[in-house]
């Protein structure tokens, strides 16, 4: 008994070690006092700066526009790469090629990002960033769309096209419902990867703009303040709204999919049954 009991350990000990330091620095955040270091008293003091800080306040509605358009990208384009990577092309070497920024290093790719856009002569702004972070999270939506789309049920694609339904119809009745679960958990990803990512960001934005995670380390080369924490708590809550968000979503989408398969195969064998019985008054006729 005492070793089950032991076996715990390591398990709560690993979810301590993961947000302990979460929920100091929310705890903090709330601190009265100069000092990021030592809770003095509960204010929200460092809420009611951060307000009035317009730096903060315009890199955080860069971030939510960077975040937003970047996931619409990567939504879209991964789903399409996925698909035609689970379902038109069998390569391997492919394969790798089109998750390769998913494991490349956020420096590589920004410094590659930043020399494309130069020879095309884009001018840095909040549109390359999204462009940048939407072929970067991209892979991210492919790799969990594939996922699902290897477990879902092709026979009813092939029924589709048997019964004269064309690619775009069969796409968008058949196996976007059964994706939906995976498309949503994709975007969710892309959209949290954007919103604290900062290596890429920092390389493809320019002078004239900044997003969130710019601002929080210029701050931060003076020093943790409580100011700072109290900005980290405010994108720790975004992000677990996004997460919650994203879970019940998910739910929704699994609970149509579970639906979905079920209305193909009626409409399947009510064409079925229609055509048996045009070949049969046709037979009848001669």
């Amino acid at each position: 008994m005492r070793r089950a009991r032991l076996l715990y350990v390591p398990f709560w000990g690993t979810y301590v070690f993961l947000y302990l330091p979460i929920a100091v620095l929310v705890v903090m955040s709330f601190n009265s006092g100069e000092s990021a270091y030592t809770y003095e008293g509960f204010s929200l003091k460092w809420y009611g700066e951060l307000a009035r800080d317009e730096r903060v306040l315009d890199g955080l509605v860069n971030t939510l526009i960077v975040a937003a358009g970047s996931t619409v990208i990567a939504t879209v384009l991964g789903t399409l790469l996925a698909v035609g990577l689970a379902r038109h092309t069998r390569s391997r070497t492919l394969d790798a090629i089109a998750l390769m920024p998913a494991v490349l290093p956020d420096l590589v790719l920004a410094i590659g990002l930043l020399l494309f856009y130069g020879v095309i002569q884009l001018t840095l702004g909040l549109y390359s960033v999204v462009l940048a972070h939407g072929l970067f999270s991209m892979a991210f939506v492919a790799a969990v769309v594939r996922t699902r789309l290897t477990g879902s049920d092709t026979s009813l694609e092939e029924a589709s096209r048997d019964l004269g339904a064309g690619p775009v119809q069969t796409f968008l009745r058949i196996t976007l419902p059964q994706l939906m679960p995976g498309i949503v958990a994709g975007a969710l990803l892309a959209f949290t990867l954007s919103l604290d990512e900062f290596v890429i960001a920092f390389f493809t934005i320019g002078n004239t703009e900044q997003t969130l995670p710019i601002v929080i380390y210029s701050m931060i080369r003076f020093g943790v303040t409580p100011e700072i924490n109290a900005l980290a708590a405010i994108l720790l809550l975004v992000s677990f709204t996004a997460v919650i968000a994203g879970q019940r979503l998910t739910k929704i989408g699994e609970r149509e999919s579970n639906r979905t398969p079920g209305a193909p195969r009626e409409a399947i064998k009510v064409q079925g049954e229609a055509d048996s019985t045009d070949v049969g008054e046709k037979r009848a006729e001669n």
